[in-house]
């Protein structure tokens, strides 16, 4: 057998790591590497001296080793990895890296060494590599071993290991050729879930039932609230759920014995036999099975309408005959402090709770009549009985032992200004093997004309059986048009099912907001140029119809008349005209569609208006020629760094620079030759300012403050290096070799870990007053030093522009989740979508870093998509047609693709064989570009390379 990822053997001097990795490595079939090789002359030296490393002495060492590691096939390698954050530079640069730890005694320790002829070590030494161990204690991926055991028996031992690794553990699963994943317990990963949305809502459900969701009527609204007053907040997955959050559960009692359990699994938390969560592209379901009995939850949505639709069923597992009460139990929550209620609507059908949406303007009044205050559950089949009343639902024993449930019958009870829930009980008997369903709906409503609609609508089998259908036509209409099969068939699985699912959710529906903000919205729709072009298009004439007279784009991009600016689109930022060029290369690379810039937007052609940004971006720059920060950039949390209006950002004068180089590559093309001559000029004059004024001997710094100071620099003991600038001065040309390489050795060093690559680090551990409330933010959460992938994805980008396929692949393949069980369990998230960030801190807060944030809203999954796309499957439009140039990871030997662009069918096949060629349909290829490209035609593409 062979590995999947590379192996360390890992302790102190003469714990047996050289005499083990020959022999493992021969029954592993891979190569093996000797650490010792790599330590410096005069680090053996002064160990032949008896004289300790210093962690210094040891840098220079580990980064080599590192080295070795990043994008290599796996391999054995010795190396003592003392310290946990030596173990750690060295995860971040193997994703998945193995350790084994050979454990023994000092005086077993001590005496191998003594007996070792000829060799630099000093004996004297072992106690002081005793002293500076600390053992990988509750570390993922990690074998103990006792060192003085045989040979033979310690390779047995790691083989085993790596046998019952490498599927991936059994709790997860990825049936439909990966179409579908199942989580098989509900406490591996407690917090993972799935997202449904359509083009009015949206609903976040976990493995164990909780859920959050929210409609828009225009705006953001819920139908199912905490059940008590809180405040308004975003979205926080990540978060623990606490017993009263709002869920979908379903109580079901043995009439016989009194025995209570509840599925998916809370509020009960009764140890189930059996349990299966799965997410689909298409709906969310449980599986459940408790004493003898199947609970089957399906929760799906129609293609427009704000409903949820559930198909609830019961089976008898049992050789005889069973009584059961089946209760499902959908909390309402608080609706409003000024008036609730909620009672059982015989004629509507289900339970019905109202509410007024509290106001003190007169005119507020007048908006309100418009808003769906009512919330409803509808049951096709009448129950036996029913609560409204949540309080009275729970009663004294609480959710995991409602008191309604003790009796033999809910009350039927009401709500009158009480917290409403929507409980309904059935009587079930069920002879073995019989099984009985049940469907309900659950969604907002103005009036009781509005739910009757919805009830003749969706409320029977034919009727979801319809909305089954539509809502897969839609969700089907984002499935992309690239397929890959590589050698890692996780990767190929979430970007062939997963990935351009999460790119269409964001631009389909603008994260379900009426005021995106503007890079958020040129950004999401940047990926629909790979899934819908036609949207795209629609999306940059949308935006600039917004712009100013001045050339500036406004912070959010309005939707839908009457909507407004609001929270932080009413904050000043300054990067928006950035993202113009951005999307509209992207664009114009996807369709060669160049007429799109003589398009008249109010009066002015596309082009104008560019020139118009461009123009105001190079403007808003200080006396030194760096661009202005004012209240924040891309990182808006960024806030205090030049609200005094003398800040600037390091970052965006890069960025600005990549911008105008963009578009002055599309006014190239276009014919547009005085100016392509300007822009290219203007991004020259930023790239110049930015290496006068921010370049700090091995990186760019992020900005300059209010005050003059410079931030981001190697004198700063905290957010001492940020990843973009250094990402973005690549991509705009401002790093020359020498600074590439100064770069990307600081970056390895500092932000590389084993979930990806930090934003910034270290994180701030307090308020920073002349930066803002980025440091303020917890260590390692969000924009303070996490995992941060929308950063990630612009660093991915970067790396594949310069050809540096190892480190993009690398960082790309940290974005997603697993494949082995420790780094799914300590991310805590399915891979089913790419979260906005994973927890940073990892020398800080290492047992809480890598921590999946849950959260699917990120810009990430756009810029992942394009980078698999155009850099690592290398098939990127160009004004000319399609130009090829796969970049793939050291470790690959092949990759076959197939990929729709502009109507054409193209099949890809990739081979390492050690020459670089190309083939078009069996011709050869000289530049790599296919020209003249015709819809509907097949054309076959065999690259090799390197």
């Amino acid at each position: 057998m062979s590995a999947p990822t590379s192996l360390v053997l890992m302790g102190v001097a003469g714990c047996g790591k050289s005499s083990l990795a020959a022999p493992l490595a021969q029954a592993l079939n891979l190569p093996w590497t000797e650490g010792d090789a790599f330590h410096s002359a005069h680090s053996r030296q002064k160990m032949a001296q008896g004289d300790p490393l210093s962690d210094d002495d040891r840098a220079d060492w580990l980064a080599a080793l590192a080295q070795c590691l990043r994008g290599a096939p796996p391999q054995v390698l010795t190396c003592s990895a003392l310290k946990r954050r030596y173990r750690e530079q060295l995860r971040a640069a193997s994703p998945g890296l193995r350790f084994v730890f050979l454990s023994l005694p000092r005086e077993d320790a001590e005496r191998r060494v003594a007996e070792r002829p000829g060799h630099f070590f000093d004996p004297r030494l072992v106690a002081s590599q005793f002293q500076t161990l600390e053992p990988p204690i509750d570390e993922a991926g990690v074998l103990q071993l006792d060192a003085t055991r045989p040979i033979e028996a310690l390779v047995a031992d790691i083989q085993q290991w790596l046998t019952a690794s490498a599927a991936g553990p059994a709790w997860l699963t990825h049936p439909d050729d990966g179409a579908r994943c199942e989580l098989h317990s509900p406490t591996a990963l407690p917090l993972a879930g799935g997202f449904l949305w359509n083009r009015r809502m949206m609903i976040h459900a976990t493995c164990r039932g909780y859920a959050t969701a929210q409609f828009m009527q225009p705006e953001p609204a819920k139908y199912a609230h905490a059940p008590n007053l809180e405040a308004k907040t975003f979205m926080q997955p990540e978060q623990a759920y606490y017993a009263h959050h709002p869920g979908r559960f379903v109580y079901v009692k043995d009439e016989e014995t009194g025995t209570l359990f509840s599925a998916p699994y809370e509020p009960v938390r009764a140890p189930v036999a059996q349990f299966r969560f799965t997410v689909g592209r298409h709906a969310l379901g449980w599986t459940v099975e408790h004493g003898g009995v199947r609970v089957e939850m399906t929760l799906g949505l129609p293609a427009e309408d704000v409903v949820e639709l559930w198909e609830l069923r019961i089976t008898n597992l049992r050789d005889r005959p069973r009584r059961l009460s089946v209760v499902p139990y959908f909390p309402i929550g608080n609706m409003s402090w000024m008036n609730q209620s909620a009672e059982w609507r015989a004629d509507l059908g289900g339970v019905v709770a109202r509410s007024v949406t509290p106001y003190q303007k007169v005119a507020d009044h007048f908006k309100n009549l418009h808003l769906k205050d009512q919330t409803y559950f509808l049951c096709e089949s009448t129950p036996d009985a029913w609560e409204a009343c949540q309080a009275a639902f729970e009663g004294e024993g609480g959710l995991h032992a409602p008191s309604a449930l003790q009796g033999e019958q809910l009350a039927c009870g009401d709500a009158r200004y009480e917290t409403p829930a929507a409980c309904v009980q059935y009587r079930l008997p069920l002879e073995p093997g019989d099984q009985q369903t049940y469907r309900f709906l659950f969604g907002p409503a103005l009036d009781d004309a509005e739910i009757a609609r919805v009830r003749d609508t969706y409320l029977s089998a034919n009727g979801f059986a319809r909305a089954r259908e539509a809502y897969a036509a839609y969700i089907d209409r984002g499935r992309g048009g690239l397929r890959i099969q590589s050698p890692d068939p996780d990767f190929d699985r979430f970007v062939n099912h997963w990935l351009p699912r999460q790119v269409f959710y964001h631009g389909d529906v603008n994260r379900l907001s009426t005021d995106p903000q503007t890079r958020n919205y040129l950004q999401d729709h940047l990926g629909m140029a790979y899934l819908a072009p036609a949207v795209t298009r629609g999306a940059l004439l949308h935006a600039l119809s917004q712009q100013r007279d001045n050339g500036a784009m406004p912070d959010g991009i309005l939707l839908v008349e009457g909507a407004e600016l609001k929270y932080i689109n009413q904050v000043p930022h300054t990067d928006h005209c950035v993202w113009l060029p951005v999307c509209l290369q992207a664009y114009v690379g996807e369709t060669g569609d160049l007429a799109l810039l003589d398009a008249l937007v109010n009066g002015r052609t596309v082009a104008e208006r560019l020139d118009a940004a461009m123009a105001w971006l190079h403007q808003d720059r200080d006396a030194r020629g760096l661009s202005f920060i004012a209240q924040g950039d891309w990182c808006d949390p960024m806030n205090m760094v030049g609200y005094q209006g003398r800040g600037v950002s390091g970052w965006l004068t890069v960025a600005a620079a990549y911008a105008m180089k963009l578009w002055a590559g599309v006014c190239a093309d276009a014919g547009r030759t005085e100016a392509a001559t300007r822009w290219q000029s203007a991004a020259q004059e930023l790239n110049d300012a930015a290496n006068r004024h921010l370049w700090d001997g091995d990186w760019f710094a992020r900005g300059i403050t209010d005050d003059g100071v410079r931030f981001g620099i190697q004198a700063d003991a905290e957010g001492r290096i940020y990843l973009n600038p250094q990402s973005w001065a690549l991509l705009s040309g401002a790093a020359n070799d020498d600074q590439r390489r100064r770069m990307l050795a600081a970056i390895d060093a500092q932000l590389d870990t084993p979930h990806g690559m930090a934003m910034f680090n270290p994180p701030y551990s307090r308020m920073r007053s002349d930066v803002g409330r980025v440091t303020q933010k917890h260590p390692g959460s969000a924009e303070n030093g996490a995992v941060y992938n929308h950063a990630a994805s612009f660093y991915v980008h970067a790396m594949y522009d310069i050809g540096e396929a190892d480190r993009a692949f690398s960082a790309l393949r940290r974005m997603i989740p697993g494949p082995d069980e420790a780094d799914l369990r300590q991310r805590g998230q399915m891979p089913v979508f790419i979260p906005n960030y994973y927890r940073g801190a990892h020398a800080q807060y290492p047992r809480t870093a890598g921590r999946s944030s849950q959260l699917f809203n990120t810009g990430t999954a756009a810029w992942a998509y394009r980078s698999v796309i155009e850099g690592l499957c290398g098939l990127s439009g160009c004004a000319e047609g399609l130009r090829v140039q796969p970049q793939l990871p050291s470790c690959w030997d092949r990759l076959d693709a197939t990929r729709e662009f502009r109507g054409a069918h193209f099949t890809l096949r990739v081979r390492r064989t050690g020459v670089h060629r190309v083939l078009l349909n069996g011709e050869p290829l000289a530049d790599g570009v296919v020209r003249h490209i015709e819809a509907g035609r097949d054309y076959r593409l065999d690259v090799e390379i390197a």
